[in-house]
């Protein structure tokens, strides 16, 4: 049909600006961003480690404390009887506070070599190491090997690291210990490189000469020997306060410290080695400088929020989707059982109505296939809605028996249907769309139901006949597995929706009870069907009674099918929302089901997606794989059954990976405008579908 359905038909399509899908981009790319700032911040959360890889540079005989500023580095050793303690990958908020307290039990200094991101995690406890007398050093941004980084990616490492000390503590730090090294000799060549680069804005390399390799959780007793001088040397021990359980770190300090005391060795810092005042090597910033590190952290709070967000959406949506295959596999075996007790040999005269406009491509063959399924007092009642091409022409021209011609000036599917109603004889009613073709037994099978006489309306079940591309084989995957699946629960849960276009029979009574078909929507097979659950009537479906509808062949042609039924879909539930009151099975699940997974989670559907992307770039990729997988091994299985119910070849399943990365996508965009139209007020005109008449029927 061509006009809109209730109201004055626009003058043209609709050409308002896109703002929404620049708002959508806009937010996309924000919320791509805080993802981006949230993964990349937290990339250097990872189990602690001191081994070195790649070539060495040899560096052998240096202090531990090195300054590559020069062509020949220069080093400093550490004076004897002096320990200068240090500790790497914080802070941690359960590690640090206790290592800070056995240092303050024994009045010593460390110097705390700090990731950049926890930093931005944990501001006050950056302020308290600074509060409390100890140093800070730089060990990058994410814990980066920064001797296999890139030029860009070290530069980033460091100057994020300062951005983040300055909007935590008002500082910035002079001193640098490259993650994955521990002394001047274990250093590569890919290091020394990283600290040349480094030098050139002011860093001092610091290493270590004692590792007590405490990340590999040796034992108490091994980090105390292991950081323990020989012979009165001073050094420079490496231990850990994050990236792992600390027990056993915290616990050998209470044995080292006091070893020490008593060994008469004195705890300093780096800057007391390289004697330079602590404000030389944590200096303050500048005012702005520390507005700008505040917003860089203002930025990854907000971040780590919005991911945290939609880690807990994720869940219940995972969940959700779960619980729908369950329960569309348990009631479509309902279903069946239901349907296999259900007794024939009810068949009254009906009354089928086809309204078009515009159908000249298509009518001939739908007006031939419901000749060949009807008999006896049965008719057919073609309505034209004031087409302007030779529709009404090629009805008159066939010269079919039980076949009326009725025409009228274009006033839409709702009032060309109501035409139809008035002018028919039977008190059961059959709609079909002018692209569908019927089976020779179908009306048979679809009017069956109706000898309950609870039974308002009986939805058939619609297949998509041009399925040879694959677009068409989407559609058809789509119908089998999504809507008609949905029908048997909604069938066996006494709450259908939808009674489609496609095919549809109804009692007269029932249709007149309710004011028959109206024009208030863009869908009135679903307001229909929505106002005869609501009167009380069943509202069932016989998958035996197959119509076979032309899907659109293009993606701008499904774009304004779907675009309709999405929006004419919430333009019915809006009408019926009262049914939630009412407190029928309508509104207690046919409803909230259609919110749910109609209308809800597509409009969250891209930032799951991009959730998933930001799992693959980020975090272990494993169990994103593994979803995606076990996503897609069960709608195969889903698919399967499905198919097998509607007797169908299960050859088309092998799309359905691909369906889910391309076609779902459009499907979700549909919603997406379908809402913004909604939310607007907009009056959506009809869209009408170009026919290509290439139906393939069985």
């Amino acid at each position: 049909m061509a006009t809109p359905r209730g109201g004055a038909a626009p003058t043209g399509p609709d050409r308002s600006p896109p703002t929404h899908w620049v708002t959508l981009t806009l937010l996309l790319l924000a919320l791509a961003t805080a993802l981006f700032l949230d993964g990349y911040s937290g990339n250097g959360f990872r189990r602690s480690t001191t081994a070195s890889s790649g070539p060495s540079a040899g560096i052998e005989g240096a202090g531990p404390i090195l300054d590559f500023s020069k062509r020949d580095p220069a080093s400093v050793p550490m004076p004897p009887k002096q320990i200068a303690l240090t500790f790497d990958d914080g802070p941690d908020p359960r590690w640090t506070p206790a290592i800070l307290r056995a240092l303050t039990r024994h009045h010593a200094k460390a110097t705390f070599f700090v990731v950049g991101a926890k930093v931005a995690r944990h501001p006050a406890l950056t302020r308290r190491l600074l509060a409390e007398g100890h140093e800070l050093g730089s060990h990058t941004f994410t814990h980066a090997n920064m001797g296999t980084a890139s030029a860009v990616r070290r530069n980033a490492e460091l100057s994020l690291t300062q951005v983040a000390l300055a909007g935590a503590a008002g500082v910035r730090t002079s001193l640098l210990r490259l993650p994955y090294s521990s002394g001047p000799e274990e250093l590569t060549r890919g290091d020394v490189v990283a600290a040349r680069s480094a030098a050139r804005y002011g860093y001092l390399l610091v290493a270590s000469t004692n590792d007590s390799r405490d990340w590999q959780r040796p034992g108490v007793p091994a980090i105390v020997a292991r950081s323990l001088p020989s012979g009165g040397a001073g050094a420079v021990i490496l231990m850990h306060d994050s990236g792992g359980d600390r027990h056993q770190t915290v616990a050998a300090l209470e044995r080292l410290l006091p070893a020490l005391e008593q060994q008469g060795y004195q705890f300093v810092t780096v800057s007391q080695v390289i004697a330079q005042a602590r404000s030389a090597v944590n200096p303050r910033v500048s005012t702005a400088a520390r507005i700008q590190g505040r917003s860089v952290l203002g930025a990854l709070t907000v971040s780590r929020a919005i991911a945290a967000l939609l880690r807990w959406i994720l869940l219940p949506i995972v969940l959700l989707a779960a619980l729908r295959a369950i329960l569309v596999v348990v009631f479509a075996a309902r279903h069946v059982r239901a349907r296999a007790r259900t007794v024939g040999g009810y068949r009254p005269p009906v009354s089928v109505l086809v309204p078009a406009y515009n159908e000249g491509v298509v009518i001939a063959a739908t007006v031939r296939s419901l000749a060949s399924s009807v008999a006896g007092d049965d008719e057919i009642v073609v309505v034209d809605d004031g087409s302007t091409d030779d529709t009404a022409a090629i009805v008159d021209g066939l010269a079919l028996p039980r076949v009326r011609l009725l025409r009228q000036g274009n006033g839409g599917k709702a009032n060309a249907l109501n035409n139809g109603i008035r002018n028919s004889r039977h008190d059961v009613i059959v709609m079909v769309d002018a692209d569908t073709q019927f089976e020779p037994t179908t009306i048979d099978w679809l009017v069956r139901p109706l000898a309950d006489p609870t039974v308002g309306a009986v939805s058939g079940n619609t297949k998509v006949a041009n399925r040879g591309r694959l677009l068409g084989r989407w559609q058809h995957i789509e119908y089998v597995l999504g809507f008609n699946l949905d029908r048997r629960m909604f069938d066996i849960l006494r709450c259908m929706p939808t009674v489609p276009g496609a095919i549809g029979a109804f009692r007269r009574g029932a249709l007149a009870g309710v004011g028959n078909m109206s024009s208030d929507t863009l869908a009135e097979d679903t307001d229909v069907t929505l106002a005869l659950n609501r009167a009380g009537w069943r509202v069932v479906y016989e998958e035996q009674a197959r119509a076979w509808t032309e899907a659109p062949g293009s993606v701008g042609a499904l774009w304004r099918q779907r675009y309709r039924w999405s929006y004419g879909t919430m333009q019915a539930m809006w009408k019926h929302r009262h049914a939630v009151r009412e407190r029928g099975p309508l509104g207690r699940v046919g409803l909230p089901y259609v919110l749910a997974f109609q209308i809800l989670l597509p409009l969250m559907a891209p930032a799951v997606d991009l959730f998933t992307l930001f799992g693959l770039l980020f975090q272990d990729p494993k169990p994103v794989i593994a979803y995606w997988l076990v996503f897609n091994g069960v709608n195969i299985l889903l698919g399967a059954y499905a198919l097998r119910l509607d007797g169908e070849r299960l050859g088309v399943l092998w799309s359905v990976p691909l369906q889910q990365i391309v076609y779902r996508q459009l499907m979700y965009l549909v919603v997406i405008q379908s809402v913004r139209t909604a939310l607007s007020g907009q009056v959506l005109p009809w869209h009408s579908v170009p026919r290509q008449g290439d139906l393939r029927v069985g």
